[in-house]
């Protein structure tokens, strides 16, 4: 018995939404390609829809999307710029925290870092080139020089952490640092108004480097960890 065609279902359009992700992946791919920075300004709205053959309403999609993630501002009466560098492989994740609570918050974030620069440090210690290592110990000798001067050395610990990420040779490590990082910076650059906040975890970073270097990646995650554990002791203890 031949179906009847009407008991099919319906081919329907596809929704805003699809081609605004179409549009979405299409900007993304110019950035990277046109290799902007932050503070470049993207095409205008009417370049960009007749350039991608769609509608204003998708294009606003698309880019309300980006300014979701806090990758692009508009700015009035002068166009749409580039807030940091995205591309299509960027996984984003945008957080939210309860910023009432500063001590929940820590301590949240803490569990993250955890899971993800224990793993980091292992597979480092695993994959790294002396290449690598040149690198980390440059960024560790820098921070080590701040830190004795200043007795802090927040971006120079930053960039230390990015090198043991970029050992990895895994960019995921890395997008996912990045991505969480300007939210955390937010809580971590002086909780409780302390500026020894942490400083007792600095020479566990020497140890985490050699421990890279040996090549063992169990001893890298005990030095993780040791950082790890002053940071939770120093956050329970601070925010008495």
């Amino acid at each position: 018995m031949k179906a009847n065609s009407s008991d099919r279902p319906a081919i329907r359009p596809l929704p805003v939404m699809d081609r605004a992700r179409q549009v979405t992946d299409a900007l993304a791919d110019y950035v990277e390609e046109a290799r902007l920075k932050a503070g470049d300004r993207l095409p205008a709205e009417r370049e960009l829809m007749a350039a991608l053959v769609v509608g204003r309403s998708t294009i606003r999609e698309a880019i309300r999307h980006f300014q979701a993630l806090g990758v692009i501002e508009t700015r009035k009466g002068s166009g749409t710029y580039l807030l940091k560098p995205v591309s299509r492989a960027t996984i984003h994740m945008p957080l939210s925290f309860d910023t009432v609570h500063l001590r929940d918050v820590l301590l949240q974030t803490l569990e993250v870092r955890r899971g993800i620069e224990c793993e980091a440090g292992m597979v480092a210690a695993r994959r790294r080139t002396e290449k690598d290592l040149v690198v980390i110990e440059e960024k560790l000798d820098a921070m080590e020089r701040v830190h004795l001067e200043k007795g802090t050395s927040g971006p120079e610990d930053l960039a230390f952490h990015l090198a043991v990420y970029d050992a990895t040779h895994n960019p995921l490590f890395r997008q996912l640092l990045e991505q969480m990082r300007e939210t955390f910076e937010r809580f971590w650059e002086h909780p409780f108004d302390r500026q020894d906040f942490a400083r007792r975890s600095f020479p566990f970073h020497r140890t985490l480097f050699n421990a890279i270097a040996a090549g063992d990646p169990e001893a890298a995650r005990a030095e993780t960890l040791k950082i790890l554990d002053i940071v939770e002791e120093d956050i329970k203890e601070m925010s008495k």
